[in-house]
């Protein structure tokens, strides 16, 4: 059986497929990769539709990176996902604290979940940072507690955490009060491989690892 091998030319071929299902939406190049990646990290069309960012969030995200802010994510699978090497390039570093047993001491003290107790121990680390939460709405509630309350203001948040119970609710009371740039996910749909996406596309944006670049070319994009 004959199928395509080169992972270059496989990429290359899902976002040549991708691409038709961005190209109407008034985006702008980066705004593409962003759109792209999520549909390439979740196999379904319907991201085109549900992806919301605040105005230039794209933009102030790939700016925070290139000067080297930090990523600080809810749950290890988001970290596991972020292209370590193209984040490196940056200067930059990508923390979780979901394990460590002070914040289980923290939760359990306070009655609240992991999720939370991370990102108040964060605290003051968020500001100027970029937040990628992408399993607990619990996190993403407390980081905008932060931003309202506390005076915390990341660079950039990525809020798309995934579920049934809480998600949409949390996605959309981003939307209605964040007062920093924020990229998320209408509805239920979300997850960490989606937040993980989104970054690595924030990434992929002019940085050189063995002289190539981390960036998507779309040749349907020159064709069409």
């Amino acid at each position: 059986m004959e199928y395509i091998k080169n992972p270059k030319a496989i990429e290359d071929k899902s976002m040549e497929i991708i691409y038709p299902y961005v190209k109407d939406l008034n985006l702008t190049d980066d705004e593409v990769r962003v759109y792209s990646r999520t549909i390439h990290a979740s196999g379904d069309v319907e991201y085109a539709q549900l992806v919301r960012t605040s105005p230039d969030a794209v933009k102030k995200g790939i700016e925070a990176l290139q000067n080297g802010a930090h990523v600080y994510c809810d749950v290890e699978m988001v970290r596991t996902g972020i292209n370590k090497p193209a984040l490196a390039l940056r200067g930059s570093e990508v923390h979780c604290l979901i394990k460590d047993e002070k914040v289980a001491e923290l939760a359990k003290e306070l009655g609240v979940t992991r999720s939370i107790a991370a990102m108040r121990t964060f605290g003051k680390q968020l500001d100027g940072q970029i937040v990628a939460i992408g399993n607990a709405p619990t996190a993403l509630y407390e980081v905008l507690r932060l931003a309202l309350e506390e005076g915390v203001k990341p660079a950039l948040i990525i809020g798309i955490p995934v579920g049934f119970v809480g998600a949409a609710e949390s996605k959309d009371y981003l939307m209605e009060v964040s007062p920093v740039p924020y990229i998320t996910v209408k509805g239920n749909k979300g997850g960490s491989p989606i937040a993980a996406s989104v970054v690595n596309a924030l990434l992929y944006t002019g940085v050189k690892r063995d002289g190539m670049l981390f960036v998507q070319d779309n040749e349907s994009k020159k064709n069409d």
